[in-house]
This record gives structure tokens, sequence and C-alpha cells, in this order.
């Protein structure tokens, strides 16, 4: 009931919408633990029928039709389809596609199909993670939900912690950010060269902020009550590959793609070119889960050809990278290259449209409209200081996770040192964040 209240707080009707793919899935789970055969195949793809049907209505109904009017325009401009004004379901990929893996689960027999009406619409609807992840798995909270939670006080300090600087991310690093660049990609076609540079280099921080920020909040408060959601990131601009970026980015996303798409395609069990074709297809997907705009397509498909250029070339890479003389620099260009890689593909992701991706994209390098100075004018000088300061203090932290489990280590610093750090991040919080009404990215997909 409490996660009801909290969906409710969007718009309300909408909550009849998740009532509706509850029944069916929680039908469906019954339906195919208890059949054999074709029956089993049946109810699932009932089950993702209308889980797909749902979100292809409110969420990409428009962006087809929209290419299909492209073409009809030239046949027959006077009969075109109409658009359908309508705001997206707040959090609609992310509930849709974890009511989906657990249908997927109980037809592989990994899950029990869940008798309890109650329980499994809380697993649906579990209010830190209903609207922007991390995408769960049945078998992790399920029965999580059986467990009778006692306070507990190191769980409760921990996921206060977590919950913090969550919102030190979000409100003071990426929010600040997020003026800067709402101010360049808001109107990219008024800028080239160096402002399109800083504002890209920005929004590849601000996004990993925002996100990061949103995720640390959600597990943060499901483990104050004394539950235990997955992880979601993991230093992920620390990556020496693409391969490895996509297995500390958005991790619940990654695994759904690769368990329940890339491995029944085939993965790696094939040919070589059908697993290029496999990768390309599912990270086409990847970006159309993302946003219904071709933009977020070719993010998607950019990150495919990354992977399937660094599979091809992978001897040559160890041979040109074997002339450096210590294994420290090889892994700082491995990193260094990855991350510029993955901050030119946000370009997609930052644009509002396709148009003004491909302007950002041959503008970016140009001779720039601004000087250094000027665009420190734009940024503000104090903001400027502001972001610095805090993404230092970011990335010494996230320099202290290496190897490590972060929260042993700062557990094992004196009181003074762990209150004094609170205090700090609180009052950073509090004098240097940015209340805009700014939501999370992510709350749009």
């Amino acid at each position: 009931m409490a996660s009801c209240v909290f969906y409710s707080f969007f718009i309300p009707i909408y909550i009849l919408i998740l009532f509706f793919t509850i029944v069916i899935d929680y039908i469906a789970g019954i339906w195919i633990e208890q059949s054999q055969g074709r029956n089993r195949k049946m109810a699932l793809i009932m089950s993702l029928v209308a889980n797909i049907g749902v979100l292809s209505v409110f969420k990409y109904y428009n962006f087809f039709i929209d290419n299909f009017n492209s073409v009809l325009f030239k046949i027959s401009p006077e009969n075109l389809l109409p658009h359908w004004d309508i705001i997206l379901p707040i959090g609609l990929s992310f509930h849709t596609f974890q009511a989906m893996s657990y249908t997927i689960e109980v037809y592989r027999g990994n899950q029990k199909a869940e008798r309890h009406f109650g329980i499994y619409s809380l697993y649906v609807m579990f209010y830190p993670q209903l609207v922007a992840g991390p995408i769960e798995r049945p078998q992790n909270v399920i029965h999580q939900f059986y467990e009778k939670h006692e306070f507990n006080y190191e769980l409760a300090k921990s996921g206060l912690r977590l919950m913090l600087w969550g919102m030190f991310k979000k409100v003071v690093i990426a929010d600040r950010l997020s003026l800067f660049v709402n101010k360049v990609y808001g109107n990219p076609t008024d800028y080239q060269g160096l402002p399109l540079i800083i504002a890209t280099l920005f929004f590849t921080f601000q996004i990993y902020c925002d996100f990061s920020g949103y995720s640390d909040i959600a597990i943060g408060s499901a483990r104050v009550m004394g539950f235990d959601l997955m992880k979601n990131f993991d230093r992920p601009y620390f990556s020496k590959n693409i391969s490895e970026f996509w297995r500390r980015w958005h991790i619940s996303l990654s695994t759904w793609f690769r368990d329940y798409l890339y491995i029944p395609l085939g993965g790696n069990r094939v040919g070589k070119y059908r697993r290029y074709f496999n990768l390309f297809f599912v990270f086409m997907m990847s970006g159309l889960w993302h946003g219904a705009s071709w933009h977020f397509v070719i993010w998607g498909a950019l990150h495919g050809i990354y992977l399937i250029f660094g599979q091809i070339t992978k001897s040559a890479q160890d041979k040109v990278l074997s002339i450096l003389p210590s294994a420290f620099l090889r892994d700082l260009v491995n990193t260094t290259i990855t991350f510029i890689l993955v901050a030119f593909a946000w370009i997609f992701f930052a644009a509002h449209s396709n148009a003004d991706s491909i302007y950002v994209v041959k503008n970016i390098l140009k001779s720039s409209t601004h000087t250094l100075s000027q665009v420190i004018d734009m940024i503000g000088l104090n903001d400027l200081y502001i972001i610095i300061v805090s993404m230092l203090i970011m990335e010494f932290v996230q320099w202290q996770q290496r190897g490590r489990s972060i929260a042993k280590w700062f557990e094992a610093k004196p009181k003074w040192q762990r209150w004094g750090a609170y205090y700090l991040v609180l009052f950073l919080i509090l004098c240097f964040g940015v209340y805009n009404n700014s939501q999370f990215i992510y709350f749009q997909f």
C-alpha cells in the first residue's frame, strides 16, 4: 500500500497500468508452473505480450507513428496517422523488465510461482527501486519479503550513509553540471568547439552522478529497512575497455539483456559473425529501451560497434600496447581511450534530437565560438570551483574503493573522522546543492 501511495504521487490513474500487468503476470506465473509443454509456453507468451504491449503503446507508439508517417507523407500526405499526446508513465521500462524477469525465471524453473498476490505485487512495486531500478530478479528479493526484518543499527547506518552519498552526487555534482549542459545542449547550434567539448565532458559525469546517485539512494533506503538490492554501478569510468564498462555501468540492465536476450540468441556459442550480429542487435535494443528516438538507437549501436571492433582488433591492440614499458601505462592508455569513446557516445544521449546530435558531432572539434575565459564566465567561476572540489571528493572516494570494500575501510577510521565526513557531506549538500526541481535523468525511461 505504501508503494501504491508512493507511485500515485506522479499520476494516480497510472497505477491501473501497474495493476494490469501485475494481475497478468501473477496468473501467468502460476499457469506456467502448473502446465506442461505448449501451455507453459503460451502462458509465458501471454505475459511477455502484455508487458511489451503496454511498453510499446505508452513509450513507442509515437515513435513508430512518426516513422510510419514520414513514409506515408510521400504517398498520401492527407492521411497521416494521429499522434498520441500522453505523458509516459514514470519508471515504465524498469518495472516492465522486472516483471518480465519473473515469468521468464518461473518458465526456466529457477523461481517458484508466487502464490501470495500481495508479495508478488510488492516485488514489482517495491518503492525504493520502482521508478529507476535496480532491475531486480525474483530470486534475490521475493524471499526477503517473507523474512522478518528487525531494526538493525548497522544496516540503518550503512543505508543512510549510502543515501547521503547518493544525494551528494545528485544535487551537488549532477545538478550543478546540468546548469551548463542544459544551456549548451538546449541550443547546440549556438556553439561549436570548446563549449561543446566541455558540455559533453560535463554530461559524461552528470549522467553518472545522477543515475548512480539515484541507485545509491534506492539501495540505501531499502537497506535501512533491512532489504538487500543488487549493486548497479562499480566505478565504470575506470574501465579499460567497453566490455568492462558494461560490466560496471547499469549492471542490472546489462545483465538483464545478457541473460534474457543475448544468451537466448546464441551468445558466444555461435559463429563469429552471428556473435557480432547478436552483440549489435542487443545494443540496438538497449538504445531503444532508453528512449523512443533514433539518437538513442544510435547511442546503443555505437556501443555495439565499439564492442565488435574491440574483439576484431584485440590482438593488434595488445601488440601496439606491448610497446609501453609498464602495465600502469597500458592501463592508463586503455582507460583513457575507453573514457573518450564512452563520452563521445553520450553526445547522442545528451542531445534532444537526432539533428542536434549530428550537429554536435560535426562541430565539436571545429574552431571555438568562445574563448576559455568566456566559457568559464558561462559556467560561473563559483560554480566551477564547486564542481572541481566536489568531483575531486568523489574521485578520492572512488579511488579508495579499488579492490576493497569502501564501507570496511571507512568503518576502520576513528569515530571523529567518520562523523566529520558525514557532517562535511551534509554541509556540502545543504550549502552547495542545486534545488531547482531537477528530476533524475532516468525517470524519463
